[in-house]
């Protein structure tokens, strides 16, 4: 039998169904740290395909288990992966770690912000990746994203922190985390109001709860 190489629409089809969204895609070249023998890789995040909702109504999200996002994005990722033929890779769970943020520029043009997290033209600064795949075919793509959304925008990103944790040489942590789970503080539980505030990433509209969800993890996170 003739081996057909998967197509992109094919792909993006069989994670939406999945609650995922293909968010972007390249050919790797050897910088790009890719498995060997990967000609296409695929890159799978949050978009408009309800992630949220099919996440939480899933037994990971429901078990009280620790890291309940990164055990779905596994388990999903990996069927994906089997279903078309494909190797999953993850930003979690290394080593290896896996050059996650490279894998983005090239795949979504994402670029550094001036709030220096990843921003890009069609998530604006919510940019996250539950996954990717890489296929040992040569895919047809599309050209790549070129469009940087910082270039031409005012940067209300630079004034939107209540306590300026992103205006000095580098993110300061425990001034966020402060300020967060403080009274004052109330407003960025449901989602980061610097993130929010992106024009690039209105679009998007992620629900309230998948919001505060990722906040609760972060400040889980700082202890």
């Amino acid at each position: 039998m003739t081996h057909r190489p998967p197509v992109l629409d094919d792909i993006s089809r069989a994670a939406s169904a999945h609650g995922l969204s293909v968010v972007g895609a390249f050919h790797p070249d050897l910088p790009d740290m890719a498995p060997e023998g990967t000609r296409t890789l695929v890159m799978l995040g949050p978009g408009d395909t309800g992630m949220w909702q099919i996440f939480a109504g899933s037994p990971e999200y429901l078990d009280g288990a620790e890291h309940p996002l990164d055990r779905w994005s596994h388990r999903v990722v990996t069927a994906l992966a089997t279903e078309l033929s494909a190797m999953p890779l993850f930003p979690f769970g290394g080593p290896p770690w896996h050059p996650f943020q490279r894998w983005a520029e090239r795949a979504e043009g994402a670029v550094s912000s001036p709030v220096r997290m990843q921003a890009t033209a069609a998530r604006g600064l919510w940019t996250s990746y539950r996954g990717a795949l890489a296929f040992r075919d040569r895919i047809d793509l599309p050209p790549p994203a070129s469009a940087n959304p910082c270039l031409a925008c005012a940067a209300p990103c630079m004034q939107t922190c209540p306590v300026g944790a992103f205006s000095g040489d580098a993110y300061d942590v425990p001034r966020c985390t402060a300020h967060v789970q403080s009274d004052a503080g109330t407003a960025c539980l449901t989602g980061c109001l610097v993130r929010r505030s992106c024009p690039a990433g209105t679009a998007l509209d992620l629900p309230e709860e998948q919001q505060a969800f990722h906040m609760a993890a972060f400040l889980r996170s700082q202890g």
